[in-house]
């Protein structure tokens, strides 16, 4: 949103907020206790206890399954915890999770297809506009609890009103090994000639030692782009006007295909450090996993992620904790700024097809408890978007690095407003092609900037 140490501020603050409030908090979700009825029972008419019979036998022979769809991997198994909790209370509500690592490609062909998921993680402004989404506006028992920044970022700029509702706060960057770092003298770079310093450096002093580590599943190369070339618009415009303009695809101000301009620069960038040996000779099979790896064992020095993979580091090994380090993205334009993403994580919307509001809401609110909620941001190592959840959601040495990085550079959201017939796994798909040499920088630019322009109309 606007510049520096806004979202710093707020997020030292959400998370003493949510120690004081957490323990007037309401728990909304279903307990899965069987309501006393000995009382009612003795007071009401045989008649009535009979019509309460009945429908406490309706409620519990009431069979509805739920589809929940999502394309976080992060999340699958611990919400398949969640979800069996909530499976064996419900009362004959069934949800069953389905995760699709193309979650954005196929969230299409399930609209196309009148097959909508009645829960979702995928979010995008084209579909907000083509109504698949209800409107969560009048949802006050959910946004009553929720940090007001977390409940504007989740507020449609078109309309104003609220067709997803997150759960986490969560922040990328630059994940770096500081005691690497430190034994070589390296400060944080803030300009792209001071970041390629750090990686040729790295380089010289531990060869066995990938400089940064790239992974090359098509989501997180699409976050490369989200993060960089998109990074640098939003920061020069600010958030509200690169929306607009991301909406209205507004060329002037994109510029995607410019051969001089930010995505031809970062693409430049990229090629450079790839031929130079300056990031890992794999990137193109390279898994997350595979990186999580190098980077607990002393294998790499620098990678570009969200939060989110914070709990696979310390699960992988638990003394790196003192050792991980939090910087925000390098400016590489010479009229840009370093960036850091601070965004809303773990948004869920309803599908407006629904034939069951009242079931998906029941599943929510037992999701969204606090006693969930506390569990799901320490496991995922995400701060909590509500106010009554006290989480210890990392250590303290990391919190701290984050918030110093958040408070140094200009924060940046997500890229919800790019056109939904153009995924950011389509995105990622054209840095595959880039970095196996199928582009130049230039002609990834211009291809990058038709396969946008195309995505309006698809």
């Amino acid at each position: 949103m606007g510049k520096k140490k806004f979202l710093a501020v707020l997020l030292t603050a959400a998370l003493g907020m949510s120690t004081l409030a957490g323990c007037g908090a309401t728990d909304t979700s279903t307990s899965g206790e069987a309501p006393d009825t000995n009382t009612v029972t003795e007071a009401a008419t045989p008649a009535a206890s009979e019509a309460e019979a009945a429908d406490s036998t309706e409620k519990e022979n009431k069979a509805v399954d739920l589809t929940f769809f999502t394309g976080k991997v992060e999340t699958v198994d611990l919400l398949n915890q969640i979800i069996s909790d909530y499976n064996q209370q419900s009362g004959g509500i069934t949800v069953e999770q389905e995760y699709q690592a193309d979650a954005s490609n196929i969230i299409k062909i399930k609209f196309a297809s009148g097959e909508s998921p009645d829960l979702m993680t995928t979010y995008e402004q084209e579909y907000v506009n083509q109504g698949k989404y209800l409107d969560l506006s009048d949802r006050n028992e959910w946004w009553d609890r929720l940090i007001p920044s977390m409940k504007e970022s989740c507020t449609d700029l078109e309309s104003g009103k609220q067709y997803r509702v997150c759960t986490n706060m969560t922040m990328a960057g630059f994940f770096y090994n500081k005691e690497m770092f430190d034994e070589l003298g390296l400060k944080v770079a803030t300009t792209w000639p001071e970041f390629e310093a750090n990686l040729e450096a790295i380089k010289e002093a531990h060869p066995d030692v990938d400089p940064w580590f790239i992974f090359g599943e098509a989501w997180h190369l699409g976050h490369l782009i989200e993060f960089m070339p998109h990074g640098y618009i939003k920061a020069k415009y600010g958030a509200t006007e690169a929306k607009k303009a991301m909406l209205s695809n507004d060329s002037a101000k994109l510029d995607w295909g410019n051969p001089d301009g930010a995505m031809a620069t970062f693409a430049k960038n990229l090629v450079e450090l790839q031929k130079k040996g300056l990031i890992n000779e794999d990137v193109l099979t390279a898994t997350s996993d595979n990186c999580i790896d190098a980077f607990v064992t002393g294998k790499c020095a620098m990678f570009s992620n969200g939060m989110w993979c914070l709990s696979d580091l310390l699960t992988k090994n638990p003394d790196m904790a003192d050792k991980i380090g939090f910087a925000p993205y390098p400016a590489f334009m010479e009229d840009g700024v370093p960036v850091v993403l601070v965004a809303e994580d773990s948004g869920y919307s309803i599908s407006a097809e629904t034939e069951h509001v009242d079931e998906v809401v029941d599943f929510l609110n037992f999701l969204f408890s606090a006693e969930n909620q506390k569990k799901y941001a320490e496991t995922l190592g995400s701060p909590s978007a509500f106010k009554d959840v006290d989480a210890s959601w990392a250590p303290d040495s990391i919190v701290s690095g984050v918030n110093d990085a958040v408070a140094s550079a200009t924060n940046i959201g997500f890229t919800n407003e790019k056109p939904a017939g153009f995924s950011g796994d389509d995105a990622g798909r054209l840095v595959q092609d880039l970095l196996a040499g199928t582009y130049s920088p230039e002609e990834f630019a211009k291809a990058y900037e038709e396969a946008w322009n195309a995505g309006y109309t698809n």
